[in-house]
């Protein structure tokens, strides 16, 4: 088998990552709301939750996902078409984020700081979840209900990502 592809790695960031999803982080620019009495401030309607299709909802889990060691070689894509996926990093920890258009175009990899969340696009092909450094735990909001919401297709080119691809940090 010939030798992987090197995967550039950018850092995540909204106008690159909108033909995949949206990205989930407080903007810089926007005040919050005031609440609880003004012991707290909301960032409202950060990403949008589609999930009803076929009978569909959302759920709420948490995740607790296992680092993986560098050099990372992308093995498969998923896609799921009857509704959004977000991931949001409870301990601001950094993670990989890898999409494709199609399972056979190049992927495209996105370094997400802890203070970034993603929700894919219906349908939009990614890697599974990975986690980098340490186990990191996250919330994930996802669809439950029926008709077959999950995809997999084996990657024929081999990409790979190495530590000297991800973004100082």
């Amino acid at each position: 088998m010939s030798e992987p592809y090197a995967l550039p790695v950018v850092p995540l960031n909204r106008a690159d990552f909108a033909p995949f999803g949206e990205v989930i982080e407080v903007p810089a620019q926007v005040a919050g709301v005031a609440m609880n009495a003004g012991s707290a401030e909301r960032f409202a309607n950060l990403a949008q939750i589609d999930c009803a299709d076929q009978g569909g909802r959302a759920v709420v889990s948490w995740v607790r996902a296992q680092p993986n060691p560098l050099p990372i070689t992308l093995r498969l894509l998923e896609r799921h078409p009857l509704g959004t996926q977000a991931f949001i990093p409870l301990g601001r920890t950094p993670f990989l984020v890898i999409v494709a258009s199609a399972p056979d175009d190049q992927p495209h990899a996105f370094y997400a700081r802890g203070d970034q969340g993603i929700s894919y696009h219906r349908g939009t092909w990614h890697h599974p979840l990975l986690a980098l450094k340490q186990v990191s735990d996250f919330l994930v909001i996802d669809r439950v209900g029926p008709g077959e919401n999950c995809e997999e297709s084996p990657l024929y080119v081999r990409w790979q990502i190495d530590a000297g691809a991800l973004p100082s940090a």
